[in-house]
């Protein structure tokens, strides 16, 4: 699932491509994807973007005045969450929608009606978890997670957040509803870089447990946003996945840790992993599924979906 790093680069991306420009037509492909019919989708047909925000882990595209059908104006927003598996193109003026994993497209031009550019949404596999709401800034909120923006926050008020609820690291760190942004992939390298175990709790921590944490976080999404920022460049987003080559921890079960050179672990529930280092965060200890399988009924989302949801 893209976090915060790679909804970044996207944004920065679309930012330089669409705002100032003119949706000319969306064409939605998938009758998954698109989660509201009022505004219909076609509202967006001629509407000018002006901003495109992050929203945890949405991309919210943000529309001039639109002209309800009472004559009022009223900015318009698309709101996208690309789930695990959905991913963007962009891609030449009227570009078709591939066929199998092919959702949605949006044809953008210049305000004068020439060709810009076509962004083409695409999802890899059978599960269409992708959504495309579009809203009326009266329900944008809605779709606000409601987690703290850890790289807008203080220290004072990330401890305060964390330790809000008694949860296990992982999951304090990956709760939409706590922090804003980050999954599965960054948890991982975040709890490395602090040195913590993944199932410490969040309300047993100390004020120098809680001060590396915060450190950890900051460092990790600030580094990465501006590592893959900087590999983009002036193109677009064409590798965003949850596995990359310098990961400390995160998708290198069996690897040996950069820092120590302890083989990485990992602790697998349901369709989740996560991957720690024994000697960096356990102190030596491996952390068994059997015998965690208790804990992480009780802490852990058994699915994609639940974890999404908070």
């Amino acid at each position: 699932m893209p976090e915060l790093p790679d909804i970044e680069d996207y944004r920065a991306a679309l930012q330089a491509r669409l705002v100032g420009n003119v949706v000319a037509k969306v064409r939605v492909t998938s009758f998954a994807l698109l989660r509201t019919f009022d505004p219909p989708v076609d509202a967006l047909h001629g509407q000018v973007v002006t901003e495109i925000r992050r929203m945890g882990k949405r991309l919210v595209f943000v529309f001039g005045d639109h002209v309800d059908a009472d004559g009022a104006a009223e900015p318009l927003f698309a709101v996208l969450h690309l789930m695990i598996a959905g991913r963007l193109r962009w891609e030449a003026y009227g570009a078709k929608v591939p066929g199998r994993i092919g959702m949605a497209a949006f044809d953008v031009t210049a305000p004068d009606a020439t060709p810009v550019g076509t962004l083409i949404l695409t999802e890899a596999g059978t599960k269409r978890r992708a959504s495309l709401h579009v809203v009326r800034e009266d329900d944008l909120g809605d779709h606000d997670r409601g987690g703290l923006e850890v790289l807008d926050a203080s220290r004072d008020e990330f401890a305060a957040a964390i330790t809000t609820t008694n949860r296990t690291l992982k999951r304090g760190l990956t709760d939409p509803t706590i922090l804003s942004g980050i999954g599965n992939a960054y948890s991982d390298e975040i709890l490395h870089a602090a040195e913590l175990s993944p199932v410490a709790r969040t309300q047993q921590l100390d004020d120098d447990e809680l001060t590396r944490l915060y450190e950890a976080t900051v460092a990790m999404l600030t580094q990465w946003t501006q590592r893959l920022r900087d590999e983009t460049g002036d193109g677009f987003p064409g590798k965003v996945t949850a596995f990359r080559d310098d990961f400390a921890t995160h998708g290198k079960f069996g690897e040996p840790c950069p820092v120590c050179g302890t083989s990485i672990a990992r602790i697998s529930y349901a369709d989740k992993e996560t991957n720690y280092c024994p000697g960096c965060q356990t102190g030596g200890r491996l952390l068994k599924d059997r015998s965690l399988s208790r804990l992480l009924k009780d802490d852990w989302p058994a699915t994609i979906d639940e974890a999404e949801a908070g």
